[in-house]
């Protein structure tokens, strides 16, 4: 399965680890994904999502059927 937030879409991203000799080998930024449940009261049913901490967040902040409904604008299936 992927690393991707289904919400904003997050993704692993390249860099370098930087050794005190000033080495680089790289390395990558995996997003901080959790598997989370909500009960969507409009459809009466439980949905699952892979989100960032943002998207959380966002959750929290705009309520889950704003966050639906801007995915399925989108063309994302929910």
């Amino acid at each position: 399965m992927a690393r991707v937030c289904e919400v904003t879409g997050k993704k692993p991203m390249s860099g370098n680890n930087v050794s005190h000799a000033n080495n680089k080998t790289k390395r990558r930024f995996l997003p901080n994904l959790q598997r989370r449940k909500f009960w969507v009261e409009s459809q009466s049913r439980w949905i699952n999502l892979r989100l960032s901490n943002a998207a959380l967040r966002t959750i929290d902040k705009n309520g889950i059927d704003s966050v639906i409904a801007k995915m399925r604008s989108e063309g994302k299936s929910v």
